[in-house]
């Protein structure tokens, strides 16, 4: 059955409970990138709008249970006022007396953000009793339940999997948006479909390389993940990210690649560094020939050239990894260079959420330059890899 949109419900002095991802970066109590709180607005902004009393619930890194004040969500309740331009009351915990307090003292239009959902144990408990016995404390706070935290749908945890069974529930805007452009990625594809994969880890990627081996024209793989390619096919990569325990799979992929007539593209070029450091000295080495005292943290000129080239005629591209270290401004001209291509493009892009995202606001360029950009990174990849993600399945329901 289709998900029912929040349009589909009568909100009108009801209490809404909004499943938002807010898990944004804080330095301190300083939020770096608010990226994740304004793809938000537009759901709660037109519920409170249409006279919802609105309850705000979402977790913040990974205090495991326990309330660790510096996950507070304080931060983002204040930059969440500012961005809806009224306020956010805010309850210091999540189903306890303030929490009952904050949602009872709101009126119509008006919007209250409970503490970090990851601060009770039930919500990520694999225990079906325990995490049930948290949602239904949740569920009471509210009449009707809204999923938009897309970026959390691939867990099976309490606010995202069980309240939905406990109240008529929706989806809101971020996840409509979400799901219609994965199934573009998934079901409608326009060719030639590049996918560009970057980032730390093959083992994070695993399921998704496999499943898009049946599917792209192109495979473009760059950051710390291509040292694993290369040296699967017998290169040196020096002190570069390697995980070794993932070659034989890796060689599996070039296998499959050349099999089905898939060009997959491995960097030819790499700044190679000294050590791991923003200032690291480096210079631009054959990538089939890294010092073995050197360590590969960017794509070189020729790989961003040879890359840009591949994503030119595209009429469909995701992108989901950075190609090198983008933090370090030494290291992230490989990044910045995919980024622009995608733009240039002219293609229907997608920036697979995560450090992707975070990549394109760190490096000021401009995010309307690219079709979308998604919030979630992992909920995305489980998507592409075919998984049933618990918290689309709750809603669909």
């Amino acid at each position: 059955m289709p998900m029912r949109t929040f349009d589909d419900l009568d909100v009108k002095g009801r209490r809404v409970l909004v499943r938002a991802d807010l898990n944004v970066p804080l330095d301190g109590e300083t939020i770096t990138d608010d990226g994740r709180i304004r793809a938000s607005v537009p759901t709660i902004r037109t519920l409170a709008d249409r006279g919802a009393k609105v309850v705000v619930c979402a977790h913040l890194g990974r205090p495991k249970g326990q309330v660790k004040p510096e996950f507070s969500l304080k931060p983002v309740a204040v930059r969440l006022s500012e961005l809806l331009g009224r306020d956010v009351a805010f309850a210091t915990d999540v189903v306890g007396d303030s929490a009952s307090a904050t949602v009872g003292g709101l009126r119509d239009g008006e919007v209250a953000l409970l503490e970090n959902l990851r601060f009770e144990p039930g919500e990520e408990s694999k225990d079906d009793a325990l995490r049930g016995g948290f949602a239904a404390r949740l569920a009471a706070l509210a009449d009707l339940y809204v999923g938009d935290g897309f970026g959390a749908v691939h867990r099976k945890h309490a606010s995202v999997y069980d309240v939905p069974k406990l109240l008529p529930h929706a989806a809101g805007k971020l996840i409509v948006a979400e799901v219609e452009v994965l199934k573009r990625l998934t079901e409608a594809t326009e060719r030639p479909y590049v996918v560009v994969l970057g980032g730390a880890k093959v083992s994070d990627k695993l399921g998704v390389i496999a499943n898009l081996l049946t599917k792209v024209d192109r495979l473009l793989i760059g950051g710390g993940m291509a040292y694993t390619f290369l040296k699967a096919q017998g290169h040196e990569v020096g002190g570069s990210l390697l995980q070794e325990d993932q070659l034989d799979e890796v060689r599996g992929f070039l296998n499959e690649a050349a099999k089905r007539g898939v060009d997959l593209v491995l960097p030819v070029d790499v700044l190679a560094a000294t050590h791991f450091a923003k200032d690291a000295p480096h210079d631009v080495v054959d990538a089939t020939a890294i010092p073995a005292d050197r360590q590969g943290l960017d794509i070189g000129p020729r790989t961003r050239e040879l890359f840009a080239g591949k994503v030119a005629d595209a009429r469909t591209i995701f992108w989901n990894g950075p190609m090198g270290v983008f933090e370090f401004d030494a290291f992230a001209g490989g990044t910045k260079a995919v980024a622009e291509a995608l733009i240039a493009s002219g293609a229907f892009t997608v920036v697979g959420g995560g450090d992707s995202a975070a990549a394109v606001r760190r490096l000021g360029l401009p995010e309307d330059g690219f079709s979308h950009i998604s919030t979630g990174g992992g909920a995305s990849l489980e998507y592409l890899e075919g998984k049933t993600l618990p918290g689309l399945a709750a809603l669909e329901e």
